[in-house]
């Protein structure tokens, strides 16, 4: 019952990352046949995350009172609605009405299965989870390339996407009452390591719990860091190291493989080693790949910079989700994963167009500058988190012992 709740969920992942990547890979297309301007898509694109970090911060309400099974059934019908309205859209301003319930669909899904898993199941799953993301993430531009060689055909891909949305929206239904059964059956309890763990204070609002905010500044910088990547790696690669635009997309996906591959390989390491460590040595990793990247090397060894980048990112963010309730209670769990989304679409919302606003003004090869400049603030807080917890953790176990 347990592994088949957690196949649903790795399915609703999928579904997840599938429209993620439609609207960059049809746009070029979708351009010419709405006759609307570039930066158009920007403003879908900000329109969309708009509606998933406003559902992120309430989802923790939500899920309390509906539970992570409902919650996840109406989520996931919006975006399947949100891509419907998207074939039959007949102007721009039907296509910004549609991209709101696509964001707050994803929205709501993304914090809600994360706070499930990390509860509920062991860490490997969450890097799994997010593993299954990538495949979802990757296998949309595929679909869609297959419907985009006449005019208007982008339609099509939108329609057949959502027809897997809604497939999905069926199991989920069917499958709802299998939520309960495993929350309550379910033997995993959210165990802390000792060095790391913390006693919070159940009446405190979870925004105040100390370390929360440096947390939030992690998923920032790490969203800020793995958008960035994506986005403008191509334009450094091919205004700066001259490379033609072919072969900068074709290292570019390597980078998305690196997180790909590295999260499946991080479900096994994490048998072994602590959420704590990998974070740490993702880190350190993924800031010598950005150091690469800064370093005047010849153009091959920016390949090497972009996995390496990649594959330090992998372990990050599922660990870091997964360690919320060891970190700050199952109370709050639910609240501040909310807010840990929010942040993290933030961070991919602004951080981006920032660096490109200032490089618009400058020079793209400002890009591996603030990449080392974004890890370097991640890893900083993040260890800064680290040494809070020890500090708080010490003083408690002390205080206990005194008292008895």
């Amino acid at each position: 019952m347990t592994t088949i709740l957690l196949i649903i969920i790795y399915l609703a992942f999928i579904s997840l990352g599938l429209p993620d990547s439609l609207l960059g890979a049809a746009w070029p297309v979708m351009q010419t046949d709405l006759g609307a301007p570039l930066e158009t898509a920007g403003l879908l694109f900000m329109t969309i995350a708009g509606g998933t970090i406003l559902s992120s911060l309430v989802s923790g309400k939500v899920l309390k009172r509906f539970g992570t099974g409902k919650v996840t059934v109406v989520s996931v019908f919006m975006t399947t609605a949100a891509l419907l309205g998207f074939h039959f859209a007949p102007s721009v301003g039907w296509f910004i009405v549609c991209a709101i319930p696509l964001g707050l669909g994803a929205g709501a899904v993304d914090a809600g299965l994360n706070d499930y898993v990390s509860i509920h199941y062991k860490a490997h799953h969450m890097s799994w989870l997010h593993c299954f993301w990538g495949v979802g993430a990757t296998l949309g531009p595929i679909i869609m390339a297959q419907f985009m060689s006449g005019q208007d055909a982008w339609r099509s891909g939108y329609f057949s996407i959502a027809g897997i949305q809604f497939g999905l929206v069926i199991i989920l239904l069917a499958t709802l009452p299998l939520w309960n059964r495993v929350a309550k059956n379910n033997s995993i309890t959210v165990e802390s390591e000792v060095e790391t763990s913390i006693i919070v204070d159940e009446n405190v609002k979870p925004i105040k719990i100390k370390g929360v905010k440096l947390a939030l500044a992690s998923f920032l910088f790490y969203c800020g860091v793995e958008a960035t990547m994506g986005l403008w790696g191509s334009s450094f690669l091919v205004n700066i190291k001259g490379l033609s635009a072919a072969t900068a997309a074709q290292w570019v996906s390597f980078y998305y493989a690196g997180i790909t591959i590295g999260r499946f390989v991080t479900g096994f390491i994490t048998f072994k080693t602590t959420n704590r460590t990998l974070i740490r040595g993702g880190q350190m990793l993924a800031l010598t790949g950005a150091i690469i990247l800064f370093l005047p090397l010849p153009a091959t060894f920016s390949l090497v910079g972009f996995i390496i980048v990649g594959l330090g990112l992998a372990p990050i963010f599922p660990c870091m989700l997964h360690e919320t309730p060891a970190r700050f209670g199952k109370k709050h769990s639910q609240t501040i994963m909310g807010y840990q989304m929010a942040v993290a679409y933030t961070g991919t919302t602004f951080l981006p167009p920032l660096l490109g606003f200032i490089a618009s003004r400058s020079t793209i090869g400002i890009f591996p500058i603030c990449m080392v400049m974004f890890v370097a603030v991640m890893l900083l807080s993040s260890e800064k988190l680290n040494s809070l917890l020890s500090k708080k953790y010490v003083t408690e176990e002390l205080n206990t012992s005194i008292s008895k």
